[in-house]
């Protein structure tokens, strides 16, 4: 099985190289699977992959394609020959297919080939609109996946909270991070924005652009809604924590929360107090503490 996928892929290469594969072939499948990440100022690295002249320059550590040469880093990335493999919210990854276009284009010598239009930036949602999953998306692929994934670069995924997909996302790990329609209340905000340490992106700064971090606060202020715009259901006995400065009395860092008759206090922390609260997310959307302690 191997041996027939190897045969495949240079037999592929051979025949993308024979007719001379331009920039304009490979940037479809670039398009497709890289730039979501790898376009504007945030791209990881500066490694820009919109255009021709940008794969060209490479990273700002290196250049990333060489004509000729099967070992360019790019090639090495998409065929996981190095880790992380790319993309990184695969798999799956890219079709033995696609490899192969890249790896003739490398091989056969860089061609530009005819010129490739420059598609339209991605239109943001104004402060105000809907925001769906497809506008926040691409802030978690660019900036979180690479420790929250599968293929985390830490081994696994701290806290086993995966961020590749919605489901994902909602569902959470040890905890839940995001409460629909609650922003101070989802510890993925708290972190973003610095409400909570550690701030995230975990290697910043720098840290999420103010842009984004007002989308994802849309997001799930308007109930994380679906590409279709569908708000997430309430995640009705869901756990919560949250660790932060009390600032009322059943509130951190302005987030409400109720205690009940049940809930176990320690060490009842005063105002201003660091203090830790532990709950439940009750049926309609608020949360009861189960413990409530100073920190």
């Amino acid at each position: 099985m191997i041996l027939r996928a190897a045969l495949l892929v240079t037999g592929l290469a051979g025949a993308a190289h024979a007719q001379t594969i331009g920039f304009d072939q490979v940037s479809s499948i670039l398009n497709q699977h890289c730039v979501r990440c790898h376009s504007g100022p945030s791209a990881p690295m500066g490694l820009d992959l919109t255009s021709y002249a940008a794969v060209l320059s490479g990273s700002w550590t290196a250049i990333v394609v060489v004509a000729g040469d099967r070992e360019s880093p790019v090639l090495r990335r998409i065929r996981g020959d190095i880790t992380p493999r790319m993309p990184l919210n695969g798999p799956p990854y890219l079709s033995e297919a696609e490899i192969a276009m890249i790896e003739g284009w490398v091989m056969g010598g860089l061609v530009e080939g005819a010129p490739v239009p420059v598609a339209a930036p991605q239109t943001r949602p104004a402060p105000g609109d809907p925001v769906l999953w497809p506008d926040v998306q691409p802030i978690f692929d660019r900036s979180c996946i690479k420790c929250h994934s599968d293929t985390s670069k830490l081994g696994a995924p701290p806290e086993g909270l995966r961020l590749t997909s919605l489901e994902q996302v909602l569902a959470g790990g040890e905890r839940l991070v995001i409460l629909p329609d609650n922003p101070q209340m989802s510890p993925l905000w708290r972190h973003v924005t610095g409400t909570a340490t550690p701030r995230m992106p975990a290697d910043g700064p720098p840290w999420l652009d103010p842009d984004d971090i007002r989308l994802i606060t849309d997001w799930i202020t308007q109930g994380a809604p679906d590409a279709d715009g569908t708000p997430a259901a309430i995640p009705t006995g869901a756990n919560l924590r949250l660790r932060g400065v009390l600032t009322g009395p059943s509130a951190i860092d302005g987030a409400e929360f109720t205690i009940g008759p049940n809930t176990r206090i320690d060490d009842r922390p005063a105002i201003g107090d660091q203090a830790e609260m532990r709950g439940v997310v009750q049926a309609d959307g608020t949360v009861l503490a189960t413990r409530f302690r100073d920190r």
